[in-house]
C-alpha cells in the first residue's frame, strides 16, 4: 500500500489517458515515499524526482495540447496553474539535488496538495468541456 491510494470518486477527471497519468505520477510520489522511507541514497532519490518531473511536464504538455485541440476557454488560466506547479517541483528538487532541503513528510504533503488540489479543482473544471467536444 502506498501513501496515497487512487480512488476515482475523489480523483478522475473521466477521461482515461488524463487518469493514467495521474496515477502515474501518484505511483512517483509513492516511489519517492518509499525510497526515503527504506533510507535508499540520495542518487535513488534524485532519479525518482527526474522522473516525477518529467512525467508531470509531459502530462501537462498532453493536458494543454487536448485543451488547445477543443479550444478550451480556461486553457490560459490552467496552462498558468501548470506552468506555477512546474516551477514549485524544479525548485522542490532542486533545494534537495543541492542539500538545501531534505525529503520529509512536509515534502510528501506538499506534492500530495500540489497534484489532489489541482486534479480535484482545475482539471475537474475542463472535465464537462472537453467530454462534450
Amino acid at each position: 500500500m502506498g501513501l496515497i491510494e487512487w480512488d476515482d470518486a475523489l480523483y478522475s477527471v473521466e477521461i482515461k489517458e488524463f487518469d493514467e497519468h495521474h496515477k502515474k505520477i501518484l505511483h512517483f510520489i509513492n516511489d519517492l515515499h518509499k525510497a526515503m522511507m527504506e533510507g535508499r541514497g540520495k542518487d535513488v532519490m534524485s532519479d525518482i524526482f527526474v522522473e516525477l518531473s518529467d512525467y508531470t511536464h509531459y502530462h501537462f504538455q498532453a493536458e494543454e495540447r487536448e485543451m488547445l485541440d477543443k479550444n478550451y476557454p480556461e486553457y490560459a488560466n490552467h496552462k498558468q496553474q501548470h506552468d506555477m506547479l512546474m516551477r514549485q517541483l524544479i525548485e522542490l528538487i532542486n533545494d534537495y539535488d543541492n542539500g538545501r532541503k531534505e525529503v520529509s513528510i512536509e515534502t510528501f504533503r506538499f506534492l500530495k496538495e500540489w497534484l489532489f488540489n489541482h486534479i480535484q479543482v482545475a482539471d475537474k473544471e475542463y472535465t464537462p468541456f472537453l467530454r462534450k467536444q
